[in-house]
């Protein structure tokens, strides 16, 4: 569609504006279809179209990004929920001073660049540094330092020991039998004094009637 209208005379900014239109009319038909957004497709495109090298030194993790076009300005780097690293452009047509210039072929790459990296665990994002040089985007991520060694920790525990305690039950035990002993022993005491009293009162009857008889 692109090639037909270029070689029918038309200008570039009116097949953007053709291309712009067409994309929002697709727009409107996926979303009604419950397909992936034009948006998500354009940045799968642009996540595929742009090359990276991941490196791991031992300090710091490394992303080189290819960029070609791109002036340092354009490019945005960022983290997103905490440990995804986002590297993002766009390269525009150039606009012609001369509106007597137009386009016979145009084939180097417009468009968005972008590419997204999970990063490890380890990685601290408070310590982020980017370096945008002939093309190729360079972003150092520095490494945490790893955790020390927890010291281990001795408790002293103090085991008691289960024959103690099971004599000191049956000590216990005994002098609660010897102690019921001593009560019935004390009971049997007041008995026998009991009948001693009786005895004495029949002794003393005893001796009252023979006093009578004389």
């Amino acid at each position: 569609m692109e090639v037909s209208l270029r070689n029918m005379g038309f200008e570039p900014n009116l097949l953007e504006t053709l291309h712009d239109l067409l994309d929002f009319s697709d727009e409107q038909n996926q979303s009604s279809h419950h397909a992936p957004s034009r948006q998500y497709v354009r940045e799968a495109k642009a996540m595929a179209a742009t090359p990276a090298d991941i490196k791991e030194a031992q300090n710091a993790y490394i992303f080189v990004v290819d960029v070609p076009g791109l002036r340092p300005d354009m490019v945005n780097v960022q983290v997103e929920d905490d440990n995804v690293l986002v590297v993002s452009g766009e390269r525009r047509r150039e606009k012609e001073k001369d509106q007597g210039i137009k386009y016979l072929r145009m084939e180097r790459r417009l468009g968005k660049y972008l590419k997204k990296f999970v990063l490890p665990e380890n990685a601290d994002i408070e310590k982020i540094s980017a370096e945008c040089q002939d093309g190729v985007l360079t972003v150092s991520v520095a490494k945490k330092p790893p955790p020390e060694p927890k010291k281990p920790k001795t408790i002293q525990v103090q085991i008691s020991s289960g024959q103690g305690s099971g004599q000191g039950k049956q000590i216990g035990q005994g002098g609660g039998q010897g102690g019921e002993g001593g009560h019935g022993g004390d009971q049997g005491g007041g008995q026998g004094g009991q009948g001693g009293g009786q005895g004495g009162q029949h002794g003393s009857q005893g001796g009252q009637g023979g006093d009578q008889d004389r």
